[in-house]
């Protein structure tokens, strides 16, 4: 008999339980969403999957809108199969507020526990119901500066990367789209000089060459990579023998599209050089505000413009 593993991803209406079910469904793993809760408790109890049998982790999406959703109930139930060996975890969405509300008035949805008030009621009156299943959660991801590729990119690193010991994500992002709540080290590059006043250089991103070298010709570049780079081989193997399942290192500049992200991706090469094997993700790279359009479930994703 093989031990197979269950994931329970639930979390706040709109902050991204759709999307992160499709990329696990994506990765390979088998996926149900909104089971009414006397069916997911039969599959809890189900025996584990014989030899040869499909063993392929499975991830069940449960929020308010489950019958007889009990989130107390879930934490106990979840909880009592970790002590009994099984290897289960809760993955659980969060969103601010504000955030929350943008969404839901930009797609026109009602949510589903304010059908007749607004949808600020019905985010509060979620908020409170669920704070028993948060609280035991396993893996907490803010969505509320996410795009949908940055929340794919996440769960892929949480749940598909295949690999063991710390996840490192190496992030760029610019300060005019906030600092992003899952960030662990944060980096200001706004000191180095601006290629956004080269007007040559300004419709070109941190990938380019050109970028790359007025960057790099900054006098104060050589060294503070250096130091970056020295402090991050100092700490990358402290936060994995402490336990930590991931790290996002995040660097910023302005607008999040020429020093963050040719430091990003300098830093992460040297890094690949020391032994580590991050992913990269640049945040702001090709989200513009005047493109963006919404998913099915209210997260915002990169326009095509």
């Amino acid at each position: 008999m093989t031990e197979r593993r269950v994931l329970l991803v639930t979390g706040l209406s709109g902050a991204g339980k759709s999307t992160a079910l499709k990329t696990l469904e994506d990765a390979g793993w088998e996926v149900v969403d909104n089971l009414p809760l006397t069916l997911l408790n039969r599959l809890l109890d189900a025996p584990a999957a014989p030899a040869g049998g499909d063993d392929r982790p499975f991830a069940m999406g449960i929020d308010s809108r489950t019958r007889g959703f009990d989130p107390q109930a879930i934490a106990e139930r979840v909880r009592r199969l970790r002590d009994e060996g099984a290897d289960a975890d809760i993955l659980f969405l969060d969103c601010a507020g504000a955030e929350l509300q943008r969404r839901y008035s930009e797609t026109r949805r009602r949510h589903p526990l304010a059908p007749d008030r607004p949808a600020e009621d019905g985010i509060a009156r979620e908020r409170e119901l669920l704070d028993p299943v948060r609280r035991a959660a396993d893996h907490l991801i803010d969505t509320t500066d996410s795009s949908a590729n940055l929340l794919q990119q996440q769960i892929r690193a949480l749940f598909a990367a295949g690999q063991a010991g710390t996840t490192l994500t190496i992030l760029s992002f610019g300060y005019s789209r906030s600092v992003p709540r899952n960030a662990d080290l944060v980096f200001d590059m706004r000191f180095l000089r601006n290629p956004h006043w080269v007007p040559a250089l300004r419709p070109r991103t941190g990938l380019d060459p050109a970028v790359a070298a007025y960057v790099a010709g900054d006098p104060a570049y050589a060294e503070s990579l250096t130091r970056i780079e020295e402090l991050l081989g100092l700490l990358l193997p402290r936060y994995e023998g402490e336990g930590k399942s991931y790290v996002t290192v995040a660097f910023g500049c302005t607008g999040g599209k020429h020093r963050s992200v040719h430091i990003a991706e300098t830093i992460a090469a040297r890094l690949r050089e020391r032994g580590f094997s991050p992913t990269i993700v640049h945040r702001d790279l090709a989200l513009h505000v005047r493109d963006v359009t919404h998913g099915g479930d209210g997260m915002p994703i990169a326009g095509s413009g």
